[in-house]
Order: C-alpha cells, then structure tokens, then sequence
C-alpha cells in the first residue's frame, strides 16, 4: 500500500519553523543591552571566559547575541568583514549599525523562509554609539529576520519577559555606568516568582561598553572583574540591615555618661576644684 506526503500549509510550516528557533533560544540566558549617560551597556550571565556573548564589530559598534554559538558566531563574521570592507572601500563613517543590522536582516530572514536548512536559533543586538546621547541607536534583530529599534534598554533569550519587566519599572534615563549597571545585574538575577533573587557572581557576568568619552577611536571596551566589583559594590550583603553604629564623637557628651574610672589620691587641695578625668 502506499502512502502519498501529507500536505503542511505555509503557515503552518511557518509556525513550527518558528516555534522551534524560540525553543532554542530561550534555552540560553539573556542579555541586556542599555543605554546610559555616556553609551550603551551590554550585561549578560556567561561563565564561560573564552565564549563570547558580546563582541566588537566597528569603531563605533557592537554585537551581542543569544542562541546557538556557532550560529551567531558566522554572523558576528560575516559583520566584521562587511564592515572592514566598506570601510576600506569608502569611508569609516559609511559603516553604520543600521547598515549591519540591515545586512543581518536579509541573511536571517533568507534562511528561516527557506525550506532547505533549519532556521537560525540566534537573536541579535547591533549597538552604535553618536556623539550625544540621541544618537546612539540599538537595533534587535530576530530569528526571522525582523528588526526593531529599541529605545533605553532591550533583553533577549532566556527569560526576557521577566528581565524587560523588570528594567521596565526601574529604569531611568541618563543614569551613570555604575547605576545602570546595576540594574542590569539585577534584572538578570530578578526569579520572578517570588522564590527570591539570584546574587550572580562577577566571575560569570560578561560586560562591555560602547563609551563614547574614550579618546580612542575604538569605543568598545570590555569591563575587567575587578572594576565590576568596583563598579557594583556590597551588592552581595544578604543579612538584614543593621542600624549604624554610633560613635562617641557622633553623639553629645552628655548623652554619653563616661565609665567608671578610679578617682586620683587626693593631693592635699581639699576644698578646692575636684580632679578633672582624662579625655574620652
């Protein structure tokens, strides 16, 4: 007996395609990327020291994906090629992130409608800075290729949801690295559902900037673990909140009787002044 091939509808091959690149995508841990006072900032959980998550693309320009490593790797590339190219070819200034961002549109979206390969299991940022703060641009790509430019922060992979919730509540505009920093850490050990926050280690976080107050040409710069410790502070203290300690010099003499000393021998000045007491 033979059988014919089942039919399966465009959308609904569409749907499964689609279905199958989030799984894969939300497997991985999310990254956040920011905007702060003098660039933008792109935090992600990866202990993996070799690994990259975020990485340089330009001058002015910077990659971060989630997803299947070697899949986002080939883009990250491919861009740097496309970049170095153009840019030789005419002008530094005629490599923009939209122009990357544009590339990696087509490319993504070329290979989840083809039916001969799988689609991509990859998300992607494309972060430029200007020279003001309105200029700076961070474009998100996804595995079908469509692009949209976010504005004060964006989160992929992983629990994004929960993590864009999160930022969504807290986030101010303008806010200095170390700030903004920390919110982000936070955001990515933010559960939830109520079982309490994670404290993530310095030693699995990865961070870079795009920082437009460098003197170099090359914005991008990768934050070492001991300036992050700097940077986010006692951000691991779990114990309650202890009152602060107050010190004799905080509080009025009289408020603090002295302790009981042993008085001197009297010295023959009787019905005169008494003794005075060494100094606190």
């Amino acid at each position: 007996m033979s059988m014919g091939f089942g039919y399966v509808s465009p959308e609904q091959l569409m749907k499964d395609r689609a279905d199958f690149a989030r799984k894969g995508i939300s497997r991985g841990r999310s990254v956040v990327g920011l905007q702060y006072a003098d660039g933008l900032l792109f935090v992600s959980e990866n202990p993996s020291a070799a690994l990259h998550k975020v990485s340089e693309i330009y001058d002015r320009i910077a990659f971060a994906a989630v997803g299947r490593y070697n899949e986002f790797e080939n883009l990250r590339i491919a861009g740097v090629r496309l970049a170095d190219m153009r840019g030789y070819s005419y002008d530094r200034r005629d490599v923009t992130g939209r122009g990357l961002a544009n590339a990696y549109a087509q490319t993504l979206g070329t290979i989840f409608s083809s039916g001969g390969e799988k689609p991509y299991e990859v998300e992607l940022f494309v972060g430029e800075i200007g020279d003001t703060p309105a200029d700076d641009q961070l474009y998100r790509l996804t595995y079908d290729g469509q692009v949209a430019d976010e504005h004060g922060f964006a989160v992929m992979g992983g629990a994004a949801d929960v993590v864009a919730g999160y930022l969504k509540e807290r986030y101010v505009e303008g806010a200095g690295l170390a700030d903004a920093l920390r919110l982000a850490v936070a955001a990515l050990g933010h559960a939830g559902n109520g079982d309490g926050d994670r404290v993530i280690p310095v030693d699995d976080l990865e961070v870079a900037v795009l920082d437009r107050t460098r003197s170099q040409p090359r914005k991008f710069s990768r934050l070492s673990p001991a300036r992050l410790n700097t940077l986010l502070g006692d951000r691991g203290a779990t114990s309650a909140p202890q009152s602060p300690e107050v010190t004799a010099a905080e509080v009025a003499p009289s408020e603090v009787p002295p302790p009981a000393r042993p008085q001197p021998p009297t010295t023959g000045n009787e019905g005169g002044e008494p003794p005075v007491a060494p100094p606190l």
